[in-house]
């Protein structure tokens, strides 16, 4: 660890330090990892409004809230389990409970009630297939994929992205009943979207992880093969983004535009996968994974505005 990078370390922990045991509303709410929450509602809404179903608007938001309420469960529980890696993390040091501020039990117990209540309700009010898939969802990023795929292999975000794509397939459900294509597409587009996105954040990461011992791929393969790997993905991916249009449920108007943006993604991909001098390295990998956020808000907002998405 450089030495920069040590008193980075030593003076977020000291600010966390000062609040030690003083938890407010905020360190509860942070629990819920409120900006995964938000795209998760997000995505869910597309696969809502865009499935070919007209549900009420009241179970419409109850779907939404109880999506909502399921992902910050799986925080929560995220948060009880990693405690211990993200201490030795200087991106995540200030959460609330490596920095004392929430007891582990408290984490464990808001995740657990949060998980329970969120399925109880959508199978109750919407319908028993979306709760199963809320239900499955829960348990395989809090079991399979935090509890053991995060810490024993470097595929780890590849298999447990999975989880982060089931929403808009929730949302759907909740509309329909079914699962259809349309929504396994959108499943897809999350699903391989998810390794570069996170892996241009673990090329900037490196250390940290590795402080924390936890395998990501650029600390196990390299650099090199993660950024082929996240080239293979960023392709693979915009190709599934025209899928829509190409199976002829969304317009030639959403087509390009997915076209566009998966084209810029792409472009963004070959700059990582270049690499060059460090300091290039470093900065194409921060512009692909700021641009991979904007980029699946606005390919699922085409699909949302789309007049033939229905």
């Amino acid at each position: 660890m450089s030495h920069a990078t040590e008193t980075l370390l030593e003076d977020r922990v000291a600010g966390a330090a000062e609040r030690f045991g003083q938890a407010d509303v905020s360190d509860y709410f942070a629990l819920l990892k409120p900006r995964v929450m938000s795209l998760v509602v997000f995505t869910a809404l597309v696969g809502l409004v865009r499935a070919p179903a007209d549900l009420h608007p009241v179970l419409g938001f109850t779907a939404l809230l109880c999506i909502a309420i399921g992902a910050g469960a799986s925080g929560a529980l995220n948060m009880w389990w990693d405690a211990d890696i993200d201490a030795k993390m200087s991106r995540t040091v200030v959460r609330p409970l490596p920095s004392g501020r929430v007891e582990p039990g408290e984490a464990l117990a808001i995740g657990l009630m949060l998980s329970v209540a969120s399925v109880l309700m959508l199978g109750l009010f919407v319908g028993l297939l979306a709760a199963a898939l809320l239900a499955f969802t829960i348990f395989f990023y809090a079991v399979i994929y935090t509890m053991w795929l995060k810490r024993s292999t470097p595929q780890n975000i590849v298999i447990g992205g999975a989880a982060g794509a089931f929403p808009p397939m929730i949302g759907w459900a909740a509309a329909t009943g079914t699962i259809s294509l349309e929504s396994v597409i959108l499943f897809l587009i999350i699903f391989f979207w998810t390794p570069p996105h996170f892996w241009a954040l673990a090329l900037e990461r490196k250390s940290d992880y590795a402080r924390a011992g936890v395998p990501m791929l650029p600390n196990v393969l390299g650099d090199a093969e993660t950024r082929k790997q996240i080239l293979i993905y960023s392709v693979i991916m915009a190709a599934f983004g025209i899928a829509p249009t190409l199976l002829g449920y969304a317009s030639l108007y959403y087509g390009a535009g997915a076209f566009v943006l998966g084209a810029i993604f792409v472009h963004f991909a070959i700059g990582v996968y270049r690499g060059g001098a460090k300091a290039h390295a470093s900065r194409a990998a921060r512009h692909l994974f700021a641009y991979s956020i904007l980029y699946l808000f606005l390919l699922f907002a085409l699909l949302l505005v789309d007049p033939m998405a229905r």
